[in-house]
């Protein structure tokens, strides 16, 4: 009897600690539909273009980039890429 007793703290510590592990997070919905922006290769990237694209995309966000520019390898299936040239000429669309 005595030795359950002191395993008692032992068990209600490794439940509650079973409790407190949290759940992943569900990732984002796609929302983006890149046909409609297709219209916008060749265009100059500047803010109405890219706003506008976005719009037309359903996406949540838009990032540019350039040759050569930095950019993080996360997914998120609501934001729109726009790829550029050097002289800021969209090439290509991407969602993620």
């Amino acid at each position: 009897m005595r030795t359950s007793l002191l395993m008692l703290p032992l068990f209600s510590g490794l439940l509650a600690a079973c409790a407190a592990t949290p759940t992943p997070e569900p990732a984002p919905p796609v929302s983006c539909n890149i046909a409609p922006a297709n219209a916008y290769v060749g265009k100059r990237a500047d803010h109405g273009v890219t706003e506008a694209a976005r719009k037309a995309t359903g996406a949540n966000s838009v990032r540019v980039l350039g040759p050569g520019d930095v950019a993080t390898m996360d997914y998120r299936g609501d934001r729109l890429n726009i790829m550029v040239d050097g002289q800021r000429v969209i090439t290509r669309l991407t969602c993620g």
